[in-house]
């Protein structure tokens, strides 16, 4: 009987020993069900090639040249990948909607005597609950939001708490993003749909009935929005907020992100579009600063004339109900670790949270 789920949990607790994912390697990177591999029976070009022969010649000849591309990729999986399992293995099988990719599939490994199946609807059903996850229904967990200037190591915090056992949700982490203006990673950031199957997947695994601690952000973290049941239930959220010395700040800046700071004609390009917010004369002054290689104060004087700002103008915008504030004299890995359990200590203290 084909898997017909109702529920995200439903599909993820789905039971069965292997979920094969036999779309393009295309579709299976933007998103998939979480463990899927990938055994695709058309490759990225063979699709396109079939989709543009049942669009501009005949949806007979397309299914039928289809159908031998599909079954000798199949084959060859099943010579390759597939050959260790024994009698006893149970798949689970999925395409993108209609199901005759995964159908043949399924039809040949349980001719072998696998106990394949089918997900009814493929990864349209995934995303479908998917999407009533993270768009339609109430977060359901208990977030609190750690705020602060930029440079005040909130998500090395992150780490720290969780650590100590804190239920933390790391936002950057899951958008291969760190949040800013210079905040891009080497790799570049997941698809959508990608970011928020990891999300999805990282939420299931917390504790509703403890807070979680998250850090502060906008409705977006790069190119990538956060979804509407997430940021909802950080615009309610109470705050702690970390403070720390512009100095101390500078020098952590110019050590995380030494990689964007090497590159000095990348950065002008980052910065230049600036100058209609802070002024030729500003961003000169940056410029001069990037040519001579003077980093920690290029780091400073991006936090007191840019980030802080653009940090207290959104401060007034959302004025959110600040319960604790924790002071940072130093921002290395000890002074971290302490002012991670001031942390700690203020998130299961105060009861407003």
């Amino acid at each position: 009987m084909p898997l017909e789920p109702t529920s995200l949990d439903h599909i993820l607790d789905h039971g069965f020993d292997s979920v094969i994912d036999v779309r393009s390697p295309a579709e299976f990177e933007e998103d998939h069900v979480p463990g899927a591999i990938n055994l695709p029976v058309l490759d990225n070009e063979e699709r396109a090639r079939v989709g543009t022969i049942y669009k501009q010649q005949s949806p007979f000849l397309a299914r039928k040249i289809g159908a031998a591309l599909v079954f000798r990729n199949a084959a060859t999986h099943i010579e390759t990948r597939l050959a260790l399992h024994d009698g006893g293995w149970r798949p689970l099988v999925y395409c993108w909607r209609g199901g005759q990719r995964s159908g043949a599939f399924r039809w040949m490994l349980s001719e072998i005597g696998w106990r394949a199946e089918v997900v009814k609807g493929g990864y349209k059903t995934y995303r479908r609950l998917l999407t009533e996850a993270l768009y339609e229904r109430p977060l359901g967990m208990k977030l609190v939001q750690l705020g602060g200037y930029t440079g005040t190591a909130k998500t090395d915090l992150l780490g720290h708490l969780a650590r100590r056992g804190v239920q933390v949700l790391d936002l950057e982490g899951l958008a291969r993003h760190r949040g800013s203006l210079l905040g891009e990673r080497p790799g570049g950031q997941p698809a959508q749909k990608g970011f928020e199957t990891a999300l999805a997947q990282a939420v299931r695994a917390l504790d509703p009935t403890r807070p979680v601690v998250v850090e502060a952000e906008s409705s977006k973290i790069g190119k990538l929005n956060l979804p509407p049941s997430l940021w909802d239930a950080m615009k309610v959220a109470p705050w702690i907020e970390v403070t720390a010395p512009v100095a101390e700040r500078a020098a952590y800046l110019a050590e995380a992100y030494e990689d964007i700071l090497a590159d000095g004609a990348a950065l002008k390009e980052k910065l230049d579009p600036l100058r209609r917010f802070r002024g030729h004369e500003v961003v000169d002054r940056w410029f001069g600063m990037i040519d001579r290689g003077e980093r920690q104060a290029l780091c400073a004087a991006l936090a007191s004339e840019h980030y802080d700002p653009s940090y207290e103008t959104s401060m007034r915008a959302v004025n959110p109900r600040i319960v604790a504030r924790v002071a940072a004299e130093r921002l290395d890995p000890a002074s971290l670790e302490d002012v991670a359990a001031r942390i700690e200590a203020a998130l299961y203290s105060t009861t407003s949270i």
